[in-house]
């Protein structure tokens, strides 16, 4: 029988090529009536671009994206705390990729529809399900009109549905809202300088004013598609609920602690200045659970663990859940048994990532400078050694599955596709 996924995001777009890889059918339903590329930037892991080249997409990936030469912290005086390689200028078999995160979507369902056709159903939300005698039911609706367009059968149900899923919330109906801890991001696309190795992903300031930038694309002789975040701790009573990507940012609310950083290799205020236009959006994610799997349906990507995007870890980790799941489809059918092998690989050890984003990840390199050399330092090894810096990036890579050796070392999840053509 058919495996039926709820959301047609990055996550559940990876899942269906993910099964078309494994000859297991499919079908997506998507609750908007259009997908358009809408967000910003994000960044690929080199173990989710791994994935994405056992999926036959590297050309594609390249056409879209660029390949991160480094990642390089900076003190709220711009001077450099830490800097390394990324991707496979760190030594893994595969790149780092800074890329817009609706081109990406778009990729991946173009490759989708040349592979499979139409199996994307648009305007369609899963708004309930149950178990049946062979499988699971579930109801569709039009979410503008509240009209009901029926329902459909299949073997398990997938709920890829985001951070708001209402899957998830039906399963959990005494949790709520999604967890703010106080930060709200306002992000923005400049054409601006390239700036370090022009492939630098760069991380300025410390938690509750904080600075992310890095190109996502080339912009002309000498240039790049800058794509940058701007971070800022807020009062408990700022109103941050409205959770919409296209809810417009104001320059005045967020510019004024950024209004000095001006360093020799980057003016972030001219960089805030030039943005074709500014999103507002608070830093949300949800408490970790204790179980993915009820029945014939289990949660993947945003649905099952939202996390701080910190660390570059949200899309990745949804695209890593996407290729377990399917693995274990391959080696046990669309049943529960799967469902439950996927659960045991993943929750776990993504439980423990959301943890560790909400703690600042890696970034809090960044908040130890600044406590213990508050107006700056001459010589960041006075402040923090060496040692002390590389165990800490270290560290980060093992909770997140990014060991370089192991990543490296490991068997695919999947046997690995012709270019282009999502089959070996």
């Amino acid at each position: 029988m058919t495996v039926l996924i709820a959301g047609a995001g990055i996550a559940g777009l990876s899942l269906g090529l993910s099964l078309h890889q494994v000859g297991i059918p499919f079908r997506i339903f998507e609750a908007v009536r259009e997908i358009r590329p809408l967000g910003v930037g994000i960044n690929l892991q080199p173990h989710a671009s791994r994935e994405l080249f056992e999926l036959g997409l590297e050309t594609g990936l390249d056409e879209i994206g660029l390949r991160t030469e480094e990642v390089a912290y900076f003190s709220q005086h711009g001077q450099l705390i830490w800097r390394e390689p990324r991707g496979r200028h760190a030594g893994y078999n595969w790149p780092q990729y800074s890329i817009h995160r609706g081109g990406l979507q778009m990729l991946l369902l173009r490759s989708l529809q040349d592979r499979c056709g139409d199996v994307v159903t648009t305007g369609a939300a899963v708004t309930g399900w149950r178990d049946t005698a062979n499988g699971v039911g579930i109801d569709l609706t039009d979410r503008q009109t509240g009209a009901s367009l029926g329902q459909v059968e299949g073997a398990v149900l997938i709920a890829v549905d985001g951070i708001n899923s209402t899957l998830r919330a039906g399963l959990y109906p005494d949790e709520g809202a999604v967890r703010w801890g106080g930060t709200m991001m306002w992000r923005g696309l400049t054409r601006g300088p390239r700036f370090l190795t022009g492939r630098s992903v760069t991380m300025t300031g410390r938690k509750d004013v904080k600075f992310v930038a890095y190109p996502i694309g080339d912009a002309g002789e000498g240039g790049s598609l800058i794509n940058w975040i701007a971070d800022l701790t807020m009062p408990p009573d700022y109103e941050w609920r409205k959770q919409d990507w296209n809810r417009s940012g104001v320059l005045e609310d967020f510019l004024g602690p950024f209004a000095d950083w001006r360093f020799d290799w980057l003016d972030i205020p001219t960089v805030i200045r030039a943005a074709e236009h500014v999103y507002e959006y608070p830093m949300v994610d949800r408490d970790p659970l204790d179980r993915w799997t009820h029945g014939r349906l289990t949660l993947l990507g945003d649905a099952a663990h939202a996390m701080y995007p910190i660390g570059s870890n949200g899309a990745s980790q949804g695209i890593l859940d996407a290729r377990v799941l399917a693995a274990a489809m391959r080696d046990n059918g669309p049943t529960t048994e799967a469902l439950e092998a996927y659960e045991s690989t993943r929750r776990e050890a993504v439980n423990a990532l959301v943890l560790a984003n909400r703690g600042d990840g890696p970034d809090r390199i960044l908040d130890i400078v600044a406590d213990r050399a508050p107006e700056g330092f001459d010589d960041i090894e006075d402040v923090m050694p060496l040692t002390e810096r590389q165990q800490f990036a270290d560290g980060y890579k093992q909770v997140a599955g990014m060991d370089i050796a192991a990543l490296n070392a490991r068997a695919p999840l999947i046997a690995v596709a012709t270019e282009g053509t999502g089959r070996p």
